[in-house]
């Protein structure tokens, strides 16, 4: 009887536990033009199926900007990798995540703290901030 007894607590703490699913945001993937009141600048990120992107500024066909981006697992957690603007990568911990958004933070970057994606009406929309002001942005997906 002990044994049954225990038999059936087992099974029932292991079915009660939920195996955590990471899920990367997919709708990241494409190529993206940034809507802007500039003529002679262009914002872009491009982000490709193994959840790598770039981020680049062109003025009059010069790169004045550039990033590398990246979405990484790391101890069962997200992470946003931006490499090319400080030293060494920055990583920022995905806090929140629904199907068409995600917020990543690092507290101790300078700029940006918090970086929120979302998609909205076939647009992507991010906004870089910390606790002074922020910056926002809105893409239209390329053809």
């Amino acid at each position: 009887m002990r044994i049954l007894i225990l038999f059936f607590t087992c099974a029932l703490l292991f079915s009660c536990q939920q195996e955590k699913k990471i899920t990367k945001p997919t709708w990241l993937f494409g190529k993206w033009e940034r809507v802007y009141n500039e003529t002679d600048k262009g914002t872009f990120e491009f982000w490709e199926n193994d959840f790598s992107g770039i981020g680049f500024s062109l003025q009059k066909n010069d790169t004045v900007f550039k990033e590398i981006l990246h979405i990484i697992t790391k101890n069962d957690s997200l992470f946003l990798q931006v490499t090319g603007v400080n030293e060494n990568p920055t990583l920022f911990a995905f806090t929140q995540q629904t199907d068409t958004s995600f917020t990543a933070e690092n507290k101790l970057n300078e700029f940006p703290t918090s970086i929120h994606y979302w998609k909205e009406n076939g647009q992507l929309k991010a906004t870089v901030a910390n606790d002074e002001f922020s910056i926002d942005f809105v893409f239209n997906k390329m053809k």
